[in-house]
C-alpha cells in the first residue's frame, strides 16, 4: 500500500501549525538562512516547536537549505545541518551539492526542484548521490513523470500541484542577478518573469507592446491528483512559503479533502502518511485566495493559455459581469453575493487590470469607494479579496484529531491503562501501570470510568471506546486517580508516538561512473550552471569525473549575452507561430527573428526557439 503524502508550505511556525491542523502529512519551512525564499526564515527553536506539533500526528516537517553557499558560509551552513538534525527535522531540501559532504548519514537529504529535476538520467543520478527523494520539474507532464517513476522506482517523487509558477526550469534562471544582483538560487528573486515587455524584432518592430510575457497563470492540479498518483508521484506539494494563513488553511483543506475522496475509493491501495481526521467549519474554495487564474501547465503536453499577459496580480474569483452604471454605484449580472469591504477587480478597456473597493453593498448593486471611470457594462468582474470569507478564515477553522481506543484491566497489582491507534494498527500500543489495591465497588463503576478516561480535551487524541478488561470489571478507582492515569497515558504516548524516527542516509558511492553528456546535457557548453558556489562543491564534481569545473553565474564576470533562462513556455507556441504544428493554410509571421524582450529603460533580452529541445531560451 502507497504512502500518500500532502506537503504544504509554512512561512512560519503558526502557518507549519495551521498546516497540520488543516489536513497537512508534512510542511516545508525555511531556517534563518541558506533558504530559496529569503523572507520567509524561521528560528531552530519555533522548528523544533513545529516538530513537536506535526510529529503528534505522525506529520513530517521538512527545512529548506536549498540556496547556493559560499565557501565562508559552509561552516555556518555545518552548524545550520546539525542542529536541524538534533532537534528531529525530517528531512533537508538542497540543492548544492557541497552539503553532502556536510551532513552525516542520519540526514536525510530531498533534491530541492532547484537542482533542475526534469530527465531520467538526472533523477536516477541524484538516486546515486544519496537522495531518498527528488522534487521534480513543475513543467514535466503525466507522460515524463510515469517514464521517471518506471526507470528508478526507489526513489520518492516529489511534484507540484498548486501555487505560483516559475517561467524558467528551477535552479538555471539567472535573470534576477543579472539584471539586479538578486540572485534566485541565493533566495533573492526579483521576480523579473513578471515584469512588463515589449516583443520586438530584429528590426525593431513592436510585436506586442506592454504585455507581461513571461508571466504565468497559477497551477492547479486538484483535479488530476489520482492521475498524478497513478504515474508514481508520492507528495503532492502546495507552493507558497510567502502565502499568509488564510491561504494555507483554504488550500491544504481543498486537497487534503480531494485526497480522503480518493483514498476511499481506492483503500487497499493508498493511505495518508500521517493520521488523525480533520474537521472544518469552512467549505474550501481555492478561487477565494490568491491566483492569477488556474492552469495545468504541462501535465496534458503542450497547451495553449497557461500564461497571464495581461497582469501578474491575483485575479481571484469571476463574480459576474456589469450590468448597468448609474451616477456612483452600478448593479452585477450573476449570482455572486458581495459584502461591505470586498476587494473586485476587472481588465479595462487597455486590458490592465484595475481594482477597488466596495463601500456598500446592497444586492447586486454596488457602491465603491470611488467610481473607477474605466468600468463599462458587459465586463467581466473578478473579487480578489474576500472580505465575508477572510472573516471566517481569521478565527479557529479546523481541528485534528486521532482516533484512539483504551483498555483498563486489573493486573495482580492493580491496573493497567493501555491506549491504541484505531486507524494505525501498527502504531504500538502505549500502556501505564498503576500499583494500588483491587476493590470491589459497591456500585457499577464502568460509566463514570469512561467519562472520566475520554476527557481528552486539547489532546490529539480522540476515544472512541474504551474497552474492559475482564469484561465484568468493577473496582473503585477515585476519579482524581483516573485523571492521572489519563494525563500520564497521554504524556507518553505523545512520546512514543510522537518521536522522531532514526533513519540512515545512503550514502553516494564516488565510484559510480557518470556520463555527463547525458546527466548534465543542457549544461555542456555552459558549465556555470551546475551552481558550483564554493570549494565542497567543486571536490562533489571532481570526484565524479566532471573536467573543467566552473564557477556559478553568481561568482563570474557577467559575460556578453549568457544565457539566464530556459523556460519550457514559448512565446512562439503563444502566439500561434509554433514551426512544429503549423496549420497548412497558416500565414507566416510578420516579424523577422531573432525577436527580444524589451523592458521599459530599453534593455532587451535575445529569444531563442529551441525546438529540438522544445523550449525558449532567453539572453541577456
Amino acid at each position: 500500500m502507497e504512502e500518500i503524502e500532502l506537503l504544504a508550505p509554512a512561512k512560519n511556525l503558526a502557518s507549519g501549525i495551521v498546516a497540520i491542523d488543516h489536513g497537512a502529512d508534512a510542511v516545508y519551512i525555511g531556517a534563518q538562512r541558506f533558504g530559496a525564499r529569503v523572507a520567509a526564515g524561521n528560528s531552530v527553536d519555533d522548528i523544533t516547536e513545529l516538530c513537536s506539533y506535526a510529529h503528534q500526528f505522525g506529520a513530517k516537517v521538512y527545512v529548506t537549505v536549498n540556496t547556493i553557499v559560499y565557501d565562508e558560509e559552509l561552516e555556518g551552513v555545518k552548524t545550520l545541518l546539525g542542529e536541524l538534525r538534533d532537534v528531529g527535522v525530517d528531512a533537508v531540501l538542497v540543492q548544492d551539492m557541497g552539503l553532502i559532504a556536510l551532513s552525516d548519514e542520519h540526514q536525510i537529504l530531498h533534491a530541492s526542484t532547484q537542482t533542475d529535476n526534469r530527465t531520467v538520467e538526472k533523477v536516477r543520478w541524484l538516486r546515486d548521490q544519496g537522495f531518498r527523494r527528488v522534487v521534480l520539474a513543475r513543467e514535466l507532464s503525466l507522460d515524463e513523470i510515469r517514464e521517471i517513476h518506471k526507470a528508478v522506482p526507489d526513489v520518492e517523487l516529489e511534484v507540484f500541484v498548486h501555487g505560483a509558477l516559475c517561467v524558467s526550469y528551477s535552479g538555471v534562471c539567472y535573470a534576477s542577478e543579472y539584471c539586479f544582483g538578486r540572485s534566485a538560487n541565493r533566495g533573492e528573486c526579483a521576480q523579473f518573469c513578471r515584469m512588463k515587455f515589449d516583443l520586438v524584432d530584429v528590426d525593431g518592430r513592436v510585436v506586442e507592446r506592454g504585455r507581461h510575457l513571461l508571466s504565468l497563470k497559477d497551477l492547479c492540479q486538484i483535479d488530476r491528483l489520482e492521475e498524478l498518483l497513478d504515474a508514481g508521484a508520492v507528495s503532492l506539494k502546495i507552493e507558497g512559503r510567502l502565502k499568509d494563513a488564510s491561504y494555507v488553511k483554504n488550500v491544504t483543506a481543498a486537497y487534503s479533502q480531494r485526497l480522503n475522496e480518493i483514498i476511499a475509493r481506492h483503500p487497499d491501495k493508498y493511505r495518508r502518511a500521517s493520521f488523525g481526521h480533520c474537521s472544518y467549519t469552512f467549505e474550501p474554495n481555492l478561487k477565494k485566495t490568491f491566483n492569477r487564474g488556474f492552469t495545468h501547465y504541462f501535465l496534458d503536453g503542450r497547451k495553449p493559455d497557461i500564461f497571464s499577459p495581461d497582469t501578474p496580480k491575483a485575479i481571484g474569483e469571476y463574480v459576474g459581469k456589469v450590468k448597468e452604471l448609474r451616477g456612483h454605484s452600478f448593479n452585477v449580472a450573476g449570482t455572486a453575493a458581495f459584502a461591505n469591504g470586498d476587494g473586485l477587480c476587472f481588465l479595462n478597456d487597455r486590458r490592465e487590470l484595475e481594482g477597488f473597493r466596495v463601500n456598500r453593498a446592497e444586492g447586486n448593486r454596488l457602491f465603491p469607494l470611488k467610481m473607477p471611470t474605466s468600468l463599462r457594462p458587459g465586463m467581466s468582474l473578478y473579487r480578489n479579496n474576500d472580505v465575508a470569507f477572510e472573516r471566517l478564515m481569521s478565527g479557529k477553522t479546523a481541528e485534528r484529531k486521532i482516533d484512539v481506543e483504551m483498555t483498563l484491566e486489573s493486573i495482580s497489582q492493580g491496573f493497567r491503562l493501555s491506549m491504541s491507534m484505531k486507524d494505525a494498527p501498527e502504531r504500538p500500543t502505549v500502556s501505564i501501570d498503576r500499583p494500588m489495591e483491587l476493590q470491589i465497588a459497591q456500585k457499577p463503576q464502568q460509566e463514570n470510568i469512561v467519562r472520566q478516561l475520554t476527557k481528552l480535551g486539547s489532546t490529539p487524541y480522540e476515544c472512541a471506546r474504551v474497552s474492559f478488561v475482564p469484561d465484568s470489571f468493577n473496582y473503585f478507582i477515585p476519579s482524581s486517580v483516573l485523571s492521572e492515569m489519563r494525563r500520564e497515558l497521554v504524556e507518553k504516548t505523545i512520546r512514543g508516538w510522537g518521536g522522531m524516527m532514526v533513519e540512515r542516509q545512503h550514502r553516494p558511492d564516488e565510484n559510480i561512473a557518470v556520463d555527463w553528456g547525458r546527466v548534465g546535457a543542457s549544461y555542456t557548453q555552459r558549465p556555470y550552471l551546475y551552481n558550483v558556489a564554493n570549494q565542497k562543491a567543486r571536490e562533489f564534481y571532481e570526484a565524479r569525473g566532471l573536467r573543467d569545473v566552473a564557477p556559478a553565474f553568481e561568482l563570474t564576470e557577467k559575460r556578453h549575452q549568457p544565457l539566464i533562462m530556459q523556460c519550457r513556455h514559448c512565446l512562439r507556441y503563444s502566439l500561434g507561430y509554433c514551426t512544429k504544428n503549423r496549420a497548412k493554410n497558416q500565414s507566416p509571421p510578420s516579424w523577422r527573428e531573432p525577436l527580444y524582450l524589451r523592458l521599459s529603460d530599453g534593455r532587451r533580452f535575445r529569444l531563442e526557439f529551441d525546438c529540438k529541445a522544445c523550449q525558449m531560451n532567453v539572453y541577456g
